[in-house]
């Protein structure tokens, strides 16, 4: 069978927020040192909660590149258990997020303090040349 001139270039970057090992302090937390590179266009994602977030009347927002560009800040009781919160980028252009330089997640936690919280943050992207 020959080879189709079309090549697979979707990629997934997975997160793992755990309070266990980030803590939840007001501010911003580094998700990990995994970088995503320089030239690479979120396409969609989401984030899937393993355990309940709990803080008051936390928010919760996770960057790239700006200001809440992968989940603006969301109000802490809508990080439940079992959970699958959507991400800004959806598969559109006007919501795509492109890296100019290797990005890490961050996650920024305002309002109160986290005091419990697990979850998994998946993010598909294309690198093109």
């Amino acid at each position: 069978m020959k080879a189709s001139a079309l090549e697979n270039y979707m990629k997934v970057a997975q997160y793992e927020y755990d309070f266990a090992k980030h803590g939840g302090a007001i501010g911003a937390i580094t998700i990990d040192p995994k970088l995503l590179p320089a030239g690479a266009k979120v396409l969609a994602g989401m984030i899937d909660i393993t355990t309940t977030f709990v803080g008051a009347t936390a928010t919760i927002a996770f960057s790239l590149v700006g200001a809440g560009d992968v989940k603006t800040a969301t109000a802490v009781a809508s990080f439940a258990a079992d959970a699958l919160l959507d991400v800004v980028p959806a598969w559109t252009a006007a919501t795509a997020i492109k890296v100019a330089a290797n990005s890490s997640l961050t996650m920024t936690v305002a309002v109160a303090a986290l005091t419990a919280g697990k979850c998994t943050i998946n993010l598909f992207y294309i690198v093109t040349e």
